[in-house]
């Protein structure tokens, strides 16, 4: 059994080495007690794997470290599968969360992630290297990175469509 409880653990680790985390944006709010302000902290984390898999997670505590560490925890738990097509998507796809509006396109080898940071964070985590984009509506930093997850989900393989009809590909 203690065998089995270490290896778990050095597995864990090992696979947190293997994750790409990136600290999108990093928002401080001020509360006004008795003896001064009071200072609280939230960060929005985009954790993947660079193979498929990727996730957003946001935590909030009194310091900036203990932040990020909850959102990559939470950005761990929410992390979704995503379709691609070597270095780049299958198909051009819209996604939309909140106020924010993300078109994304599939482009040429060589020409990299055209893309804001909120953008290009999901997209590097999920192991897209070569896509347009274009932004629009809310430029909220959160919106458009759960937008661009959104539109990464509804993603389709050509295998998963003839899969869905019930046809097959020649």
């Amino acid at each position: 059994m203690a065998n089995g409880r270490d290896r778990r653990r050095t597995s864990d680790r090992e696979q947190s080495e293997d994750y790409f985390e990136e600290v999108v944006k990093i928002n401080r709010c001020a509360k006004v007690m008795k003896g001064g302000r009071r200072f609280s902290f939230s960060a929005l984390v985009v954790i993947g794997d660079r193979n498929g898999r990727v996730g957003i997670g946001f935590g909030k505590a009194n310091d900036v470290p203990t932040s990020v560490e909850k959102g990559v925890k939470e950005g761990r738990r929410n992390m979704a599968p995503v379709a691609r097509a070597g270095t780049t998507i299958p198909h051009a796809v819209f996604g939309r969360y909140g106020g924010a509006r993300v078109k994304l396109l599939p482009a040429s080898p060589g020409t990299g992630v055209i893309a804001g940071a909120p953008v290009r964070a999901v997209l590097s985590g999920a192991g897209i290297q070569d896509v347009l984009t274009k932004s629009l509506g809310s430029n909220n930093p959160m919106n458009l990175a759960k937008a661009t997850l959104r539109a990464l989900q509804s993603l389709r393989t050509k295998e998963q469509v003839a899969q869905l009809r019930g046809v097959e590909i020649r």
